[in-house]
């Protein structure tokens, strides 16, 4: 069967498929910066297999567009005060805000919901 004649989503499941234990390539996506540089090495595996998947295809399918918003830190959905979910957890490692009354944007802090019970 010709790849190229298979859904993308099957495309995609056999890239990922030879991808594991493909010791070079999972090395060349961990050195990676970003996830324009992970499609780079994606879409250059997916030319030596024959599959003829693009950049767009590559992005917007699971689980590589997953694998992307990972490198990148961008949130696919956003919880109340539109911050990416990551920033909102308690600032991981980055300095705390400089007082009490004001948090490390420079905003006032955030009122907190106690319940009603």
């Amino acid at each position: 069967m010709d790849p190229q004649s298979m859904p993308v989503t099957q495309r995609v499941k056999a890239l990922v498929k030879a991808l594991n234990g493909a010791r070079r390539t999972n090395e060349a996506l961990a050195r990676c910066s970003d996830g324009e540089q992970m499609l780079d090495v994606l879409l250059d595996a997916s030319a030596k297999l024959g599959l003829g998947l693009t950049r767009e295809q590559l992005a917007n399918t699971p689980p590589i567009r997953d694998w992307v918003w990972w490198k990148n830190k961008e949130a696919l959905l956003t919880i109340g005060d539109n911050k990416p979910r990551y920033q909102q957890d308690g600032g991981q490692g980055r300095r705390g805000p400089a007082s009490d009354t004001e948090t490390a944007a420079g905003e006032p802090p955030r009122r907190r919901f106690f319940g009603l019970f």
